[in-house]
């Protein structure tokens, strides 16, 4: 698999551990010292991987058994050597959120290095 693959494999993993509420696959795509920051309609937040992880344990029930509607998107992706900067747009508790992740390729595997995210609409 080409590391374009292998980011949008990361990338969809991330939304599956979004959509399942599971605290584990979260850990999996991103790296132990990433930091998730962003807005949301009540101001910034920010949250390590841990405390990201607990808040998407406690979406329950989990998205996909609410039935939740699912969108994901790709928007960008630009390689430079073992980093690269993602942008995508997902559906996530009835809301519409923008990411930009920082990543980056760990002992042959890519990850989630930092996550940006902005609320649309």
């Amino acid at each position: 698999m080409n590391d374009t693959n292998e980011i949008r494999s990361c990338v969809e993993r991330y939304y599956e551990s979004l959509r399942t509420s599971d605290p584990a696959v979260v850990r999996e795509v991103f790296h132990e010292n990433a930091m998730i920051a962003g807005y949301l309609p009540d101001g910034l937040h920010q949250m390590t991987v841990a405390e990201f992880g607990g808040f998407v344990e406690a979406q329950q029930p989990s998205p996909d058994a609410s039935e939740d509607p699912r969108s994901l998107e790709i928007l960008s992706c630009e390689l430079a050597g073992e980093t690269a900067a993602v942008r995508l747009r997902e559906s996530y508790l009835g809301m519409v959120f923008l990411d930009t992740f920082a990543m980056l390729k760990v002992d042959g595997r890519w990850m989630i290095y930092n996550k940006l995210f902005h609320v649309e609409g």
